[in-house]
């Protein structure tokens, strides 16, 4: 028996596993080197100024966003303390990230958060990348319940790095459809009890009609791929239902 089950489960002070196993994982993707354009190759997560997107296990765009006061500490507010409104709305649900891209901008390293040009830069990348998620997403739509902020500025798409943070551990436990469906519906019907609470803005609703259709998908791909219409049972005749 494992040290773990000799001990009082009341007196465990260590996170879930699948919680210990986010953080570490996401530590390693954070600290990985990424070389700029300037050849210096500072370790991802510490770049101020920069756009990230989180990706579900299909690969599907599910939400873009940006940050100036780094990388690091934006995402990890988004995936492990739950201090952001996208969480606590149950906008976006940390159990469905697996993947990660983030596009740094180097160029703004200096840059205070008034510095006008460099927001509207960051402005800029983040509409780009928005409708690029978008426009790759079979829904042609992601679970942002704001749009990003307007403009005309045009900017060009700088280099990025994406990378897992899900172990094959947690893989196996999250990938089985039947575990993704019933978490899906789950922080559907959370999202749904928060727009029956209070008053809300129609991004929030647009957010809840995103989901529904991605539940829809998934539980439809899953009732395909078991045969269909083919796997029903049929009633036998007299038999009481």
């Amino acid at each position: 028996m494992s040290e773990l089950f000799q001990r009082d489960p009341d007196a465990v002070n260590v996170p879930p596993f699948e919680t210990e196993d986010l953080r570490r994982n996401l530590t390693v993707f954070l600290d990985t080197p990424f070389e700029d354009p300037s050849g210096a190759k500072p370790l991802v997560g510490n770049y101020r100024w920069g756009v990230y997107a989180f990706f579900d296990y299909d690969g599907e765009p599910i939400y873009v966003g940006q940050t100036n006061e780094r990388l690091r500490t934006r995402i990890r507010r988004h995936l492990t303390n739950q201090r952001t409104d996208a969480v606590a709305m149950s906008v976006l649900d940390p159990f469905e990230v697996f993947e990660i891209e983030v596009w740094p901008l180097p160029q703004f390293e200096a840059s205070n958060r008034s510095d006008l040009a460099a927001r509207q830069h960051l402005d800029a990348l983040e509409r780009i990348i928005t409708e690029r998620a978008v426009e790759r997403s079979q829904f042609k739509a992601i679970l942002n319940e704001k749009d990003p902020p307007p403009g005309a500025l045009a900017v060009d798409i700088p280099p990025s790095y994406r990378g897992r943070i899900v172990s094959e551990r947690v893989y196996e436990l999250r990938a089985h459809p039947d575990f993704r469906i019933a978490r899906r519906a789950l922080i559907l019907a959370r999202l749904a009890q928060v727009i029956s609470e209070r008053k809300v803005q129609g991004g929030l609703r647009r957010v809840l009609l995103t989901q529904a259709k991605r539940l829809q998908w998934l539980s439809a791909r899953r009732y395909e791929a078991l045969g269909g219409a083919a796997s029903v049972a049929v009633e036998a005749e007299g038999e009481d239902v």
